[in-house]
């Protein structure tokens, strides 16, 4: 598990550069305004002043990385965090913005949740028709070549994460796919990344798109102007896929020295 997470630093770094790269061609050619200029003393004002606010994210990833919680348990810890922050340190929460803040939260997750239904229905579907394991026997037909199976897995994982919730696309299609990774020779840690990649670029592809939805409901935008929106920022994440994909020691450089 620490393995996996170590493998994700360089793909996440590169990408987190390239999308601040896109960003940064967008808004000068579109010459989009600029609220102030960079000055590091405000940074340090700010800093002070959102110091509990930055203590939210501590909580959920050094709960999560540590292995002192799981995931939701740690977004539930970082919910009370936030109440007691903003009721007691903050003081701008009160009765009324908590319940604004809390309809407005059941109603963003009523649409992920009928989104994540759905995509379990679905998943359910395959399983019980068995796409998954007839497509992997169905690679293993056509070529054992690592190249070609590792683009065949990338195009599988990136169709299912269009239609499937990403918990949903792993449990259905990981466990069927892992005898032919391990067939070729693909490395577990190395597939694992490609595995992350390629559903992060279809939760953000429609039709399901559960990421690209809850980002849209809380900014109440619209699905299909944001998509084109974000076509370079899925440019980008695929030129990670790629380079990742095919040039294993990005992921996995900074494995061997856990070893």
């Amino acid at each position: 598990m620490i393995k996996l997470f170590v493998a994700g630093v360089v793909p996440g770094l590169l990408g987190a550069f390239l999308l601040m790269t896109v960003t940064y061609v967008l808004a000068v050619r579109y010459d989009l305004p600029r609220a102030e200029s960079f000055d590091l003393g405000h940074v340090g004002r700010t800093f002070k002043e959102a110091f509990w606010a930055l203590t939210m994210p501590v909580i959920i990833l050094g709960g999560i990385f540590s292995g002192l919680v799981t995931a939701t348990e740690g977004a539930g810890l970082a919910v009370m965090a936030a109440l007691v922050i903003g009721l007691f340190i903050y003081r701008d929460l009160d009765v009324s913005r908590l319940r604004k803040t809390m309809l407005e939260g059941v109603s963003q997750t009523g649409v992920v949740m009928l989104l994540v239904s759905t995509s379990a229905a679905l998943g359910l579907f395959l399983t019980q028709a068995q796409v998954p394991q007839t497509l992997a026997a169905q690679i293993t037909d056509v070529t054992t070549n690592p190249l070609i199976v590792l683009a065949l897995l990338n195009l599988l994982l990136l169709v299912l994460g269009m239609f499937l919730h990403g918990a949903a696309a792993i449990i259905l299609v990981v466990p069927v796919v892992m005898p032919l990774v391990n067939a070729v020779g693909i490395d577990p840690i190395h597939f694992g990344i490609m595995v992350t990649l390629n559903l992060a670029i279809g939760q953000q592809t429609p039709p399901v798109a559960s990421v690209l939805i809850t980002s849209c409901s809380i900014a109440r935008a619209g699905i299909w102007e944001t998509s084109r929106t974000n076509l370079p920022f899925i440019a980008v994440l695929a030129f990670v896929l790629l380079l990742v994909t095919y040039v294993p020691e990005v992921s996995l450089a900074l494995t061997h020295y856990l070893d």
